[in-house]
């Protein structure tokens, strides 16, 4: 039931570029090797009237500012990294993430029908964990749940091709695994992450910002840039959270960092498996191989069961269900993590 294709980010772009033209893959198999929104960068500053004036010669048309971020538009032939390099530390290219089962120069298993795991029990705790991904279906494991959001369903195909979207059904699933290991936390969905696995700094941004009351933030997705430093709109809500983030590391099987996961203040979990990223940047390791969860399928309607997925998204989940749990029993978010990360192999 899984594929052993090999994928790389030139052919993750060329595969999707027909549903979003604007992906493009700067220094494609270098050291920079990054895939970008083509034509715009970012400015996220106070005094944007400053890096504008740098950037004038490049600038086709400049966007209101939305969240703190204004978005400039560039003129044909203009290049996102050199620009932003012109700009300033407070500019930089709207990187596009790639949700972490999708697996790059790896073997990426596909979601496989799997039987029916324990159903998580019914409890209640005063624990919001905000997950920020495809969205959430009314699976039965949590349908009836009174902190349900019916208003960000799944989106099961949005590509126009036969069958099922290759990410469609994630959040569904990555809810699933919270809720086996902290079954009584409070769900607050945001969907960040397209159906097909990819999205930008822009949407995380604006995820993270949704999510400011949340005890504890799960990010399955992230994005490489071509300083290998994180993309300043990132750091900067990151920052001004009020809970614990979780990230996935992502599943390229190297050590160069993925954002917002390597910063400090995030934790950034990997998984038992050769596929995981690791380096000095992730703080924990959980099973992220043949995991059972809930999932939707898409047949003549919905159909809800059970799958088996692997990728550091799912072992995302399961540590942050593990803060979760320290933070309904009273433990600081501070000793949380410091309990949680001190029990991981080194």
């Amino acid at each position: 039931m899984a594929s052993t294709d090999l994928i790389s980010l030139v052919e993750l772009a060329e595969r999707w570029r027909a549903e979003q033209p604007s992906l493009v893959v700067h220094d494609p198999g270098g050291p920079q090797e990054c895939l970008l929104r083509s034509g715009e960068v970012l400015v996220y500053s106070g005094g944007t009237r400053v890096e504008l004036e740098r950037l004038r010669r490049w600038v086709d048309r400049v966007e209101e500012p939305a969240g703190g971020v204004t978005r400039v538009r560039l003129r044909p032939g203009a290049e996102p990294v050199a620009v932003a390099a012109d700009g300033g530390p407070a500019v930089a290219p709207n990187h596009v993430h790639v949700g972490s089962p999708i697996m790059l120069g790896t073997a990426r298993p596909l979601p496989a029908p799997a039987d029916e795991p324990a159903t998580p029990a019914d409890e209640r705790w005063p624990v919001v964990v905000a997950v920020l991904d495809t969205g959430l279906d009314p699976h039965p494991w949590f349908a009836a749940r009174p902190w349900f959001d019916a208003g960000v369903p799944e989106v099961l195909d949005a590509d126009g091709r036969p069958g099922q979207d290759r990410q469609a059904g994630h959040g569904t699933f990555v809810t699933g695994v919270l809720l086996q290991h902290a079954p009584g936390v409070q769900v607050r969905p945001k969907r960040v992450l397209s159906s097909l696995g990819l999205t930008d700094d822009v949407t995380v941004a604006r995820g993270l910002r949704a999510s400011r009351d949340a005890d504890v933030v799960v990010l399955t997705s992230g994005c490489h840039t071509a300083d290998d430093e994180c993309p300043p709109v990132l750091r900067h809500e990151v920052a001004r959270l009020g809970g614990i983030v979780v990230a996935a590391a992502g599943n390229g099987g190297t050590t160069r960092p993925v954002w917002p996961a390597a910063l400090p203040s995030v934790v950034a979990v990997g998984a038992d498996a050769d596929f995981s990223n690791r380096g000095p940047w992730v703080d924990a390791i959980a099973p992220g191989v043949d995991v059972t969860s809930s999932f939707v399928r898409l047949t003549e309607s919905r159909e809800y069961g059970y799958a088996r997925w692997s990728g550091t998204s799912f072992a995302a989940p399961r540590v942050a269900a593990d803060l979760a749990r320290l933070r309904h029993e009273g433990v600081p978010a501070a000793e949380a993590v410091r309990r949680v990360t001190a029990l991981q192999p080194t």
